[in-house]
């Protein structure tokens, strides 16, 4: 018979917390500093609470999480945990005044008060119990050893198209492990590449800077150098030592697909019906943007329905019962597949399920539920799942396949066609004409000991690092919000070249680079010096 120390085989869930880094202390209400906002609300707050919730109870769990570089350097900055607290006590602001509004709605009126709790108890935990960073949160779920956190590349880089100048890629790890260690304390022993990318020979870089292992989509593995001997239920050892984890596509889809995965249900909240283009103009106007556009606010009072204009009230209670049946599923399904798994291998079987972490709260409304009573389920109602990290899976089952994974990618295609498109393919000539030239600078002045130079090239090194985020792409591709994500690799190459020619010349305007440290101050530890190949 399987017990929790002998399973049938594992289940290794990974959320990949991750957010472009954006800050605007020029402006007083920024819209794209949202992105944060709501994340914390929707999804970073309600998983840590309910980690801490497992470990007051004493449910067994376990988890690893991504915090990237540019989300932990926001989660960590003074001026964004304050604009956090000022945007949330608005929230709570607005939520009393539905509760008034919604007295005599009784359909609506639970629902108020429901959104009224949750923006408390986010105010409690952000401001009261962690004073404004919740990466101190985190960090002690990790010390218990119940999570598991790692890193990526500096800004999210995508790795295969940065490839054309290797000191790039390096800077990307080296730098990504640096924030990892400026934020927790310790160095990070797994990275999760941006978009899950990867060419033969980046885990080079992984092993010098001491990681043990990354993830890949499934084709990454099934199309290695080597047949894998049990497809992406194994990990695969690089040359370099470096494990490689494939994602299970099974698991992914029930999640990942907004059509046939769980997420679609009809009783859960409708993403796109808010408040604030719902309601009156004058009552919302204070809750919106300051120019009066109007945005999400977060209160919600409809649930899917249905492929319909018109949309049902959204039922809390009910959906949460939705939310523990569909638990319930995911964990029948994952059982029945390590099963059949076992026999066919030597081992307990590991399936890895990777989401990005926002998918739970902020597009799935009740995710952070969902993983609540799933890793509940699995602590009391079966024997045959273990939860596992990386890490402890490496420590019981050392011996493995060796062979180099695929080039490759998750997303559409799976082979970098989201980063690398029409839509987005002219910025990669200026990327890397601009990493050719911090090569330069890094190789010209590298045993300078002048202060303002030094300045100068650390902060043309984070100017190039954020110009490199794949998250401009992305959203070039995907047509969000274009107009900003041209402009943000614009301002960061444009202000890179102004830095590259003021210490070529050997007239660095100090004004100016102040306002850029002041504007852009992401890694205060970094030295130009990375990007030296001599």
């Amino acid at each position: 018979m399987p017990t929790k120390s002998n399973p049938v085989g594992y289940l290794c869930l990974v959320l990949h917390a991750h957010l472009p880094f954006v800050r605007h202390p020029e402006f007083e209400d920024p819209l794209e500093e949202d992105w944060l906002h709501e994340a914390i609300t929707e999804t970073y707050i309600p998983i840590l609470s309910y980690m801490e919730d497992f470990l007051r109870d004493g449910v067994d769990f376990r988890l690893t999480m991504s915090i990237t570089p540019p989300l932990a350097a926001m989660l960590g900055d003074k001026l964004l945990q304050d604009r956090y607290i000022r945007h949330l006590e608005k929230l709570i602001e607005l939520a009393e005044k539905e509760c008034t509004r919604t007295r005599f709605q009784p359909e609506f009126h639970a629902l108020a008060q429901m959104y009224l709790r949750k923006f408390r108890h986010c105010h409690t935990v952000f401001a009261e119990k962690y004073r404004g960073n919740i990466l101190e949160g985190f960090r002690q779920v990790q010390e218990t050893g119940k999570l598991e956190i790692i890193t990526c590349g500096a800004t999210h880089g995508f790795l295969p198209l940065l490839n054309v100048n290797d000191a790039a890629v390096k800077a990307q790890v080296v730098v990504g492990r640096q924030a990892y260690e400026h934020a927790f304390g310790r160095s990070p022993r797994g990275i999760w590449n941006g978009e899950c990318g990867y060419y033969p020979g980046l885990d080079e870089h992984l092993a010098a800077n001491g990681i043990r292992f990354f993830f890949v989509d499934a084709h990454g593995i099934l199309h290695a150098s080597k047949r894998p001997r049990y497809g992406v239920y194994a990990p695969l050892y690089c040359p370099s030592g470096v494990a490689a984890f494939g994602r299970d596509p099974e698991s992914s889809k029930s999640v990942w697909s907004a059509e046939e995965g769980y997420p679609g249900d009809y009783n859960y909240r409708e993403f796109y019906r808010d408040i604030g283009f719902d309601l009156d103009y004058e009552y919302i106007r204070p809750y919106i943007h300051e120019s009066g556009l109007r945005i999400n606010t977060g209160i919600k009072y409809y649930r899917i329905t249905g492929k319909t204009p018109h949309k049902e009230p959204y039922n809390y209670e009910r959906a949460l019962d939705v939310a523990a049946t569909h638990a319930g599923n995911f964990m029948f399904n994952r059982q029945k597949q390590v099963e059949y798994l076992r026999s066919l291998m030597d081992r307990p079987p590991i399936v890895v399920s990777p989401y990005d972490a926002e998918l739970f709260g902020h597009w799935w409304y009740e995710g952070p539920d969902f993983l609540n009573f799933l890793i509940r389920k699995l602590h009391y109602d079966q024997d045959t799942l273990a939860m596992i990290t990386p890490s402890e899976y490496l420590e019981l089952h050392p011996r493995n396949q060796v062979a180099v994974p695929s080039l490759s990618s998750w997303g559409h295609k799976g082979y970098c066609e989201v980063c690398l498109e029409g839509s987005n393919d002219r910025i990669y000539r200026h990327l890397h004409k601009a990493a050719d030239r911090m090569v330069e600078l890094a190789n010209l002045y590298r045993q300078t000991t002048d202060r303002l130079v030094e300045r100068a090239l650390n902060q043309a090194a984070r100017e190039l690092l954020l110009a490199q985020s794949s998250d401009w792409a992305f959203i070039m591709k995907t047509r969000t919000m274009v107009d900003y994500a041209v402009q943000r690799t614009k301002q960061h190459v444009l202000a890179f070249t102004d830095l590259y020619e003021m210490v070529k010349a050997n007239r660095i305007d100090e004004r100016y680079l102040s306002e850029l440290e002041g504007r852009n101050n992401i890694f205060p530890f970094i030295d130009f010096r990375i990007y030296a190949t001599q």
